[in-house]
C-alpha cells in the first residue's frame, strides 16, 4: 500500500462541511470570486519512476485548521504515465480544473464539484496537438466566459519555440487556434485585464529545449539563445496583437494588479533575474520598465513563479535554484522594495497566495530534468501563515516520502461553494458568485 493511502486508512475521517469561501489572487477575472479559508489544495504532480505508482496525479491535501483532514493527503487520482505534469486553471464556474502535460500534450479534465474531497476524471482531450493545428505543450490554463484559454510552449514541426493560444469550450470541445505574432513567436503565460479589454502573453521555450536535462540544456550555448525575450499586448476581444514589448530573458508568469484603478501588470525574468512592470501610458499602448533586480543575478538563482496580494501592496517572488522567496513591497509599482526572504528549501517554484493574504503555500517541482540541478531533489508541498512581516510554517507534505511524485501547480477548493449555502464576498471590480 503507498504512503498515502497508509495515512488515509490509519483514521483520517472528513468531518462535516463547514462555511469556508476562499480564493487564490492570481485567478481569472471572469471566475466567482471567494474569499475566506480554503478546505482543500488540489496539487498536479509529476510521476517519477519507481516511485509509488510512478504516474501523474492530481493530490488533494486538507488546507481547513478546523477540520481533521487538515495537512493530510485527503484523496490522490492518478491518470496513468508521466506527461510531465506543469499547469492546470479552474473553469469559468469552477467545476472542472484543467491539467495539461507538457511533453506529449495530454489534457485532463478533473470533476472537483461533484465531491471536492475526492475529485474525478471527467474527461481526457488526446487530440491537442492534431485539432490545434500541430501545437504543442499546453502550458497555461485561463478562464474566460465559457471557454478554456490555453497557452501553448510549442510546436510539432520542428519542437521549437514558435507556438499559439488555443480556444476550447468548457466541456472540451475545440474552438479554434490564435498563433502568436511572427515577430514573437514564443509563449508562456496568457493574462486579460477584463476593465481595460487587454491581454498580456509572455515567452519561454519550446519543447527541445524544456524537455532537456537543465545542466545539459546550460551548456549549450546555441539552445540557450532559443528562449523568448517578448511580451505581447493583445486586443482581448478581437484576439488581435497591438505591441511586442521586449524583455530579455525569458518572461514568465504575469500577474495583472486586481485594483481596476491600477493599470499595470508585473513580471520576471528568468535568465536575468529581473523584476519588470508593464503599465499603461495615458496614450492607451503600454511601456516594460526594468524595476528591481531578484536576488543576485549573478548566481542565476531563476526567478519562476510570482504571486500579488489582492490589495496591490505585496508580491511573491520564488527563484528554483537558491529555493528562496522573496517579498516585494510593490505600493508603489515603479520603485518596489524588498521587505523580506525566506529559504523554502532546497529548490522551490510555485506560490499560491489566499485571497485575505494570510496563507502561502508553495510547491517544489518546475520540470523532471530540471528539478535537483545543483541541489537534492526534495519534494514538498509547504504551507505558512504570513502576517505581514514574515512567513510562519504550518504544515508540510513530503511528497517522495510519501510516495507521491513532484508536486507542481496547486488550486484551491471548497465544501460547499456549489451547495448554495456560502455568501460570496468579492471586491469591487470582481466578479462574485451569482
Amino acid at each position: 500500500m503507498p504512503l498515502w493511502a497508509a495515512v488515509i486508512a490509519a483514521g483520517l475521517l472528513l468531518g462535516p462541511a463547514t462555511l469556508s469561501r476562499a480564493d487564490e489572487t492570481c485567478q481569472s477575472p471572469y471566475m466567482p470570486k471567494i474569499v475566506g479559508q480554503e478546505d482543500y489544495v488540489y496539487v498536479w504532480t509529476l510521476g517519477i519512476e519507481g516511485l509509488g505508482d510512478g504516474s501523474d496525479k492530481l493530490v488533494t491535501v486538507g488546507a481547513n485548521p478546523e477540520r481533521p483532514d487538515y495537512g493530510q493527503v485527503v484523496s490522490v487520482l492518478s491518470v496513468g504515465g508521466r506527461h510531465e505534469a506543469h499547469h492546470g486553471g479552474l473553469s469559468d464556474d469552477r467545476r472542472l480544473l484543467w491539467a495539461g502535460g507538457l511533453d506529449d500534450s495530454m489534457i485532463f479534465l478533473f470533476d472537483i464539484a461533484s465531491d471536492p474531497a475526492k475529485p474525478r476524471l471527467a474527461r481526457t482531450i488526446d487530440d491537442f496537438e492534431q485539432k490545434s493545428g500541430g501545437v504543442v505543450g499546453p502550458h497555461g490554463f485561463y478562464a474566460l466566459p465559457g471557454r478554456m484559454l490555453i497557452s501553448a510552449l510549442s510546436n510539432s514541426e520542428d519542437h521549437g519555440g514558435r507556438t499559439a493560444m488555443v480556444e476550447y469550450t468548457n466541456d472540451g470541445e475545440y474552438v479554434r487556434t490564435i498563433w502568436m505574432p511572427e515577430q514573437a513567436p514564443y509563449g508562456y503565460d496568457a493574462r486579460v485585464n477584463a476593465h481595460l479589454n487587454r491581454m498580456l502573453t509572455s515567452s519561454f521555450t519550446g519543447h527541445d529545449n524544456y524537455m532537456r536535462p537543465l545542466g545539459e540544456l546550460m551548456a549549450d550555448a546555441e539552445a540557450m539563445q532559443n528562449f523568448g525575450d517578448s511580451m505581447v499586448v493583445w486586443d482581448y476581444h478581437a484576439r488581435q496583437p497591438l505591441q511586442i514589448l521586449r524583455l530579455p530573458g525569458a518572461p514568465l508568469e504575469i500577474r495583472w494588479a486586481l485594483d481596476p484603478r491600477h493599470e499595470y501588470a508585473f513580471t520576471s525574468t528568468a535568465l536575468t533575474s529581473k523584476l519588470w512592470g508593464i503599465f499603461r501610458q495615458p496614450d492607451g499602448s503600454f511601456e516594460a520598465l526594468e524595476l528591481a533586480d531578484i536576488g543576485d543575478p549573478e548566481k542565476l538563482p531563476v526567478p519562476v513563479d510570482i504571486s500579488l496580494s489582492s490589495d496591490d501592496t505585496t508580491l511573491f517572488v520564488d527563484t528554483f535554484m537558491d529555493g528562496m522567496v522573496r517579498v516585494f513591497d510593490v505600493s508603489d509599482p515603479r520603485n518596489p522594495k524588498q521587505i523580506y526572504e525566506r529559504k523554502i528549501g532546497e529548490q522551490v517554484n510555485m506560490v499560491s497566495q489566499s485571497w485575505d493574504g494570510e496563507r502561502v503555500y508553495f510547491t517544489s517541482s518546475l520540470l523532471a530534468n530540471w528539478d535537483g540541478t545543483g541541489n537534492p531533489d526534495e519534494q514538498f508541498l509547504r504551507a505558512f501563515t504570513w502576517d505581514g512581516k514574515q512567513l510562519e510554517p504550518t504544515f508540510e507534505l513530503d511528497f517522495r516520502a510519501l510516495e507521491l511524485g513532484r508536486p507542481h501547480l496547486m488550486r484551491f477548493g471548497q465544501l460547499d461553494f456549489w451547495s448554495g449555502d456560502t455568501v460570496s464576498e468579492a471586491p469591487a471590480g470582481h466578479g462574485t458568485r451569482p
